[in-house]
């Protein structure tokens, strides 16, 4: 990895381990504001002394940066769970409510339960576990910028799998966001079965895109 600037989180964790939470998992998602595919949450519980030489927010990195730092975090955590809602039950309940639904999922997925889970944002959520929320926690949490990190590389290899399913939409490049090409794209073919019903896909609708 090219040398990085260390970036510097907030002591939140370390904060929390001197209160008596010994196992924390942060959370984070990604994939609430695209047209198309999953959302796709994650949750990590990092070793104390977890070294991720460059960990950063997984929108400031590189597609080869967050590759690299998804294998050094998988091997310097505790445990760890990635789990996906498909764009079906987005339609069905609401973006809101599949990224908790997604949350949910991933702190059932741990073999190990954590003691609290910090989650980036401020939505409220449905866990069984105590939690706090932190807005942007992927910038200033350590333990979420990991599991952004875990989050993002998997959905972009999700949705560039759909784009060899569906290769008129060019989702190995814009990964279902509304982009200048996206939308081209929808005007020309209309929308595919990934696509989210729910959402604002063309210009002229008058639906409400959370």
């Amino acid at each position: 990895m090219p040398h990085r600037k260390t970036h510097t989180f907030f002591p939140l964790e370390s904060q929390l381990k001197k209160q008596g939470f010994n196992l924390i998992a942060g959370m984070d998602e990604v994939g609430r504001g695209p047209l198309a595919g999953p959302v796709v949450s994650a949750a990590v519980i990092l070793k104390d002394k977890a070294k991720l030489p460059g960990l950063n927010d997984s929108k400031k990195l590189s597609a080869k940066q967050r590759t690299i730092l998804f294998d050094l975090i998988l091997k310097n955590c505790l445990d760890y769970s990635i789990a996906a809602v498909s764009h079906v039950l987005v339609d069905k309940y609401n973006v809101l409510n599949a990224t908790r639904f997604a949350n949910d999922l991933c702190i059932a997925a741990l073999k190990t339960t954590p003691d609290i889970a910090i989650i980036d944002g401020h939505d409220k959520q449905i866990l069984d576990i105590p939690f706090i929320t932190v807005v942007k926690g992927d910038e200033h949490i350590r333990s979420i910028a990991a599991a952004s990190i875990l989050a993002k590389v998997v959905r972009d290899a999700v949705m560039h799998r759909y784009a060899e399913e569906f290769p008129d939409y060019g989702f190995e490049k814009h990964a279902g966001y509304g982009t200048r090409l996206h939308r081209s794209c929808l005007a020309k073919h209309g929308i595919c079965a990934i696509h989210r019903k729910s959402f604002q896909l063309f210009k002229h609708e008058n639906s409400n895109m959370w």
